[in-house]
């Protein structure tokens, strides 16, 4: 029966969560529509998700998530300084290829909505074989460099996260 009410339980978290940060207010009212959306949104989605994500640390995933809010804020100080500073044919903007380990599909969307989220890169396109993604970087002196740390930052700790 619970199963049935929460198919997604995370998914009804997170919903009433938003709702409260939306609406801004803690009320009874909001409460019992934020309660309401948390049950009904999950059941009615649930026939399109063919299974839950595993995620085998969650701990892991708190850190990670730590690790991409600094270096956001790390990179936007970065794209200040080049928007600012650098003349626009000192830019050296370049498409890197990198090749994944990762086999969950919701560990690569992960992956690939972090490289979006970080200002200066953004991922452009998976392989069709999911074995690689493309990054376009804003500026980059060693796309290598771009390519090992993607790999060793993230790749790596979502590898344990969905391990």
């Amino acid at each position: 029966m619970l199963r049935r009410l929460f198919p997604h339980p995370l998914l009804s978290v997170t919903l009433v969560l938003i709702w409260f940060a939306l609406v801004n207010k803690v009320t009874l009212g909001h409460l019992l529509l934020g309660g309401f959306l948390a049950i009904v949104v999950p059941i009615v989605t649930a026939p399109y998700w063919p299974g839950r994500p595993r995620v085998g640390r969650p701990l892991k995933l708190f850190g990670y998530v730590l690790i991409v809010l600094w270096d956001i804020v790390l990179a936007n100080i970065d794209v200040a300084k080049i928007i600012l500073f650098r003349k626009n044919e000192d830019i050296r903007s370049h498409w890197v290829v990198v090749p994944l380990e990762l086999t969950s599909p919701e560990a690569i969307t992960l992956l690939a909505g972090t490289i979006t989220m970080t200002p200066g890169t953004i991922s452009t396109m998976l392989s069709a074989d999911a074995g690689c993604i493309l990054v376009h970087t804003l500026h980059t002196d060693d796309p290598d460099a771009v390519r090992d740390t993607i790999k060793s930052r993230y790749e790596a700790r979502l590898k344990e996260v969905f391990a």
